[in-house]
């Protein structure tokens, strides 16, 4: 299928959510963990939440593969399809909930276990990173020391992702390489050499594909988040249509207002000065000298002098 959307949340779902293909999840942990082969991950159990991945109706809320590994490590994958501003603050409070749920009321806070949250991003969300892959730990903020190794979030932003030498290709690269959408099935299928769980999940992506039921719920889902996109595109159009009337009647009032004020000023200062023009043509008209009307009128001398050449007084 042209164009088709591996992070669409029933598909992500079924394909790294699954016991049934629970080797590709391990695949794919130990690949973004950097774990090698005589620390890796071994098995791992998901944790049914009730979270399925999201009703068909638009709503956007978040997914989540929860699940333990072997040594009791905890870990939990989120795809953020559409931007959020506030990722880092939800990570933080997800990965909080996680942490905080492994003990039951009374226990021993040495039994707590690593938590590790994953968060598959399908945009830029670190400005000041050009990494594709970034990780977050607790640490000295002089020394940079690590407090414990119990909190770990990484940020996968597919965008930045390129592929630099394909025969030299890591299996966390292998796997973003796959979500991003950006490769051919040639060029997968070139990767799957190096990468056996990469070959499967794409026999696995055809036979999803193949399924009527499947396939319909995926395109259901995709349509709701271009709805999604497309009322969001209208909403900002029209906030910014009604921002402009509103930014030009602001303008046109305090327009209006400035005009009314500025000709109220000219036009008592216009009433002042025929004022003094008048009281220093009756005071020239009385015989009195040009100086003397023109410190009482506050008249410069010059102007009651061509008053009175007018006046020809």
């Amino acid at each position: 299928m042209e164009n088709f959307n591996r992070l669409n949340d029933l598909y992500f779902k079924k394909l790294l959510g699954d016991k049934k293909r629970k080797n590709l999840t391990l695949s794919f942990l130990n690949g973004i963990l950097n774990k090698d082969d005589e620390n890796c991950f071994t098995d791992i159990t998901f944790l049914d939440k009730d979270n399925e991945p999201l009703t068909l109706d638009g709503k956007l809320s978040k997914l989540d593969i929860r699940a333990d590994l072997n040594d009791g490590t905890q870990v939990d994958i989120e795809v953020q399809v559409c931007p959020f501003k506030l990722m880092a603050e939800r990570s933080l409070y997800y990965w909080s909930k996680m942490y905080s749920e492994q003990l039951e009321k009374g226990a021993e806070y040495k039994k707590l276990k690593k938590a590790i949250a994953i968060n598959l991003l399908a945009f830029d969300y670190l400005e000041d990173e050009q990494d594709w892959h970034n990780i977050y730990n607790l640490l000295n903020v002089k020394s940079h020391k690590k407090l414990t190794d119990h909190i770990e979030i990484h940020f996968l932003e597919l965008p930045k992702f390129t592929l630099k030498d394909m025969r030299k290709i890591r299996t966390s690269e292998a796997w973003i390489a796959y979500f991003s959408g950006k490769y051919s099935k040639e060029e997968l299928e070139e990767i799957a050499m190096t990468t056996p769980a990469i070959k499967e999940a794409v026999e696995f992506e055809d036979t999803f594909l193949q399924n009527k039921i499947e396939r319909r719920a995926y395109e259901q889902r995709e349509k709701a988040i271009r709805d999604y996109y497309s009322y969001m595109s209208a909403f900002k159009e029209e906030g910014l249509q009604q921002g402009l009337q509103q930014g030009l009647q602001q303008g046109l009032q305090k327009g209006l207002q400035k005009g009314l004020q500025k000709g109220l000023q000219q036009g008592l200062q216009q009433g002042r000065q025929e004022e003094k023009i008048k009281n220093a043509i009756n005071f020239l008209k009385l015989g009195i000298d040009v100086k003397t009307v023109a410190k009482g009128v506050k008249l410069s001398i010059n102007e009651v002098e061509q008053l009175k050449t007018k006046l020809n007084i």
